[in-house]
């Protein structure tokens, strides 16, 4: 028998200073109920370590069992040569892309930009050129059973400062998305409690037309489809929108319909924006390049990390596309410094979706970017400026994604499924 010798991963070069990656590790934590992975690299440097966002809520355990076959080609790897690592974890294994693959990849990129930042003193968003603007303009998301209980929570936000409000109001059907059902059934149908698209096309444009009445014109409005319609039915609804003047409206069909997307935006001048779905790089890239889109919203845990978006927004920036990063609760507060880093250093940047966390997430990540006004403004620290407690995050375990639950209910009248 031939003795093969163990793989190695030695540095393929001699690097500048003996700092080595020691160990990676993941931190799953649920502080609102939705699960995060955070990845921790750990370094030769006494107290020094890096921070990313691994979050796929969905199939968080799948991204922790990956990242446990990333270890062996990082470990005693220099931390400074991010773009040969993030090419080693794409490539090493074979068949490539996919969010479990992805988000891995993309926590120990975070991670990498967080310990540069950290031993060049300096704030990652320096890292990428500075500032081209002092912060990020924000939306969030208002909605209600009906538009009156939209309206209202409309107006809330407004007075806390937003400029831009996303709209989402309840229609009958227990799997409506943005917003609560409304109450009754259809007592004729095989399921009485289905989603029906006409309903919806109906409704939204009443939404548009009372948010309009109540708010004016000085609030930006935007809304997001949820990927559940054909071509022609998206036509359908941007014509009726374009009275209201939205500032985008979101997922209008879904990733297995998006060689159509650039039909659908020649026949409307409603903005479009797409890409929360979007698994990797290369699919979110031909999105921009195919001139799809008005707004890309990626998920940029989903893309492959702070790197791979960092030339998503170069590419918007040549093809005249804005960057609305895609930033829930289901992005951990270094999904979001990330983000934040990438708006305010890119002429690309269109608008930043918000998440208002509740006090158990500030107390598992101190230093965690909050939003003032309407903005999110990048912290000054070195690298994230955002830390992880350890011991807070023990205490909020993650259980399975209730997402599971809800989409299995997101039916049609018939009962056939519906894209959640």
């Amino acid at each position: 028998m031939i003795d093969v010798p163990a793989p190695t991963f030695a540095q393929p070069w001699e690097p500048r200073d003996d700092v080595r990656i020691t160990d990676i590790r993941t931190i799953v934590t649920a502080p609102e109920g939705i699960p995060l992975v955070v990845v921790k690299v750990l370094t030769s440097d006494d107290g020094l370590y890096g921070l990313g966002c691994a979050t796929f809520t969905q199939r968080w355990q799948a991204v922790a069992a990956y990242i446990e076959h990333l270890r062996p080609l990082l470990v005693g790897r220099y931390p400074g040569d991010i773009e040969d690592l993030t090419r080693l974890i794409r490539f090493s294994s074979y068949w490539r892309e996919g969010p479990v693959g992805n988000n891995a990849l993309s926590g120990i990129d975070m991670a990498l930009w967080d310990i540069a930042g950290k031993r060049a003193g300096m704030p990652v968003y320096e890292l990428l050129g500075g500032r081209v603007r002092a912060a990020a303009d924000v939306y969030l998301h208002a909605e209600g059973a009906d538009a009156e209980a939209t309206a209202a929570h409309a107006e809330e936000l407004r007075e806390a400062g937003l400029r831009h409000i996303r709209v989402q109001s309840g229609q009958q059907g227990i799997g409506h998305y943005g917003a609560p059902p409304t109450i009754g059934e259809y007592g004729w149908a095989k399921n009485p409690r289905g989603w029906r698209v006409d309903e919806y096309l109906r409704r939204t444009p009443q939404l548009f037309a009372r948010m309009r009445e109540l708010l004016g014109d000085d609030v930006a409005l935007l809304h997001d489809v949820h990927s559940r319609l054909i071509p022609r039915q998206a036509v359908s609804l941007l014509r009726d929108l374009e009275p209201y003047r939205p500032f985008f409206i979101e997922d209008v069909l879904a990733p297995e319909h998006w060689d159509r997307l650039p039909e659908v935006a020649a026949a409307s001048s409603v903005p479009i924006a797409v890409g929360e779905l979007a698994t990797s790089f290369t699919e979110a890239a031909r999105l921009v390049r195919t001139h799809a889109v008005d707004y890309l919203r990626c998920h940029i845990s989903d893309v492959g990390g702070l790197s791979a978006a960092r030339r998503l927004a170069v590419l918007c920036d040549i093809e005249g596309v804005r960057t609305a990063w895609h930033s829930p609760g289901d992005a951990s507060p270094f999904a979001v410094a990330a983000a934040v880093a990438l708006d305010v250093t890119s002429p690309a940047f269109g608008i930043q979706e918000g998440h208002v966390y509740n006090e158990a997430t500030h107390e598992v990540f101190p230093g965690m970017i909050d939003i003032e006004n309407g903005w999110l403004t990048p912290r000054d620290e070195p690298g994230w400026g955002v830390d992880v407690d350890e011991a807070a995050a023990a205490r909020y375990p993650a259980a399975l994604s209730g997402h599971d639950a809800w989409a299995a209910g997101v039916r049609s009248t018939d009962g056939a499924l519906i894209a959640p």
